[in-house]
């Protein structure tokens, strides 16, 4: 058993629904704006009382509960996030004793957007290699919290969410996790800042766009090739929902002329480290892409950091 797999996956949005409309009536905005350059339509919004760590609990009860798993079953979760306001007790912990799981490893990893892959590619390393027998690979960011309310060009992305996979070992040889690739581009790493007391997100969005729409398309070939399945042969592509420009273009650009392109990010805006786990929780909940599939996920953003794998739906 030295192969892994995804069993599970799991999403969770926030009652409330923040229209473009609604923030024309905030800042110097409207939807025609916000539509034509990044094209998001809605997104969720976590009240006060909703802590990331319950938005990262719900999804993970509902990967489990799809698992047909209990919480005892679990003996490593992490947690990808960028805004939790605590230091410590951790996000995984706060989870774990939510859930009221026993006594599994809890790691937090802040790589902004892209923590989820790189969340998925570490329990993926820590089954193949038998510290961890079941992982609980959770994304969860309460962006709305760490919003200027007075930027347009940032406040209008922003919303809150959490995806969560249950990953557990399989037979060597069962499609499953594809190996990541990840990596990162220090010298711009301001590009996206989440900084200052208390943390407010802000970004060059010119700036990670261009290297976005210039620079993943070979990366996301790369990650293909990692696992030998031609881009033809996708069945899916999650990449981190920031954009619409950025997400239709490269899904062209790579080749995946027969897969589905998730594009949440109409309906639930950036939601960071949440968005790749929640938009292929969705595309899998709706019967979007057959079970088995190969479904090319990769996140980049913040750091700058990048990561990416090829992995085999539920």
């Amino acid at each position: 058993m030295t192969g892994t797999r995804i069993a599970a996956l799991g999403h969770y949005q926030p009652a409330k629904v923040l229209t473009n409309d609604d923030l024309a009536a905030m800042v110097d905005t409207s939807d025609e704006w916000i539509r034509s350059r990044v094209g998001i339509r809605t997104r969720h919004m976590a009240g006060p009382d909703e802590p990331v760590d319950e938005l990262a609990a719900h999804a993970a009860a509902k990967a489990l509960a799809a698992a047909g798993l209990t919480p005892v079953d679990i003996d490593l979760v992490l947690v990808a996030t960028s805004t939790a306001i605590d230091r410590s007790p951790n996000t995984a912990a706060r989870v774990a004793a939510r859930l009221g799981m026993g006594s599994p490893a809890t790691m937090d990893l802040n790589v902004v957007c892209a923590g989820f892959t790189h969340a998925l590619a570490t329990a993926d390393h820590a089954v193949r290699a038998g510290s961890a027998r079941r992982a609980l690979v959770i994304g969860a960011d309460k962006m709305t919290e760490i919003a200027d309310w007075t930027d347009r060009s940032t406040c209008v992305l922003v919303g809150d969410g959490a995806g969560a996979a249950v990953v557990e070992a399989a037979p060597e040889g069962t499609p499953g996790i594809g190996p990541v690739l990840w990596g990162s581009v220090p010298e711009m790493g301001n590009a996206v800042r989440i900084e200052g007391t208390p943390p407010r997100f802000a970004q060059e969005g010119q700036t990670v766009y261009r290297w976005a729409t210039t620079q993943l398309p070979p990366l996301a070939r790369a990650v293909c090739d990692r696992s030998g399945i031609a881009p033809e042969d996708l069945a899916a592509v999650v990449l981190h929902q920031a954009n619409l420009r950025i997400i239709e273009p490269l899904a062209r650009r790579i080749g995946a002329v027969n897969a589905v392109v998730a594009r949440d990010v109409t309906e639930s805006g950036n939601t960071s480290a949440a968005s790749i786990p929640l938009a292929l929780s969705k595309l899998v909940a709706r019967g979007d892409v057959p079970p088995g599939s190969p479904a090319l996920l990769f996140g980049f953003g913040g750091n700058l950091s990048y990561a990416g794998q090829i992995v085999h739906t539920p």
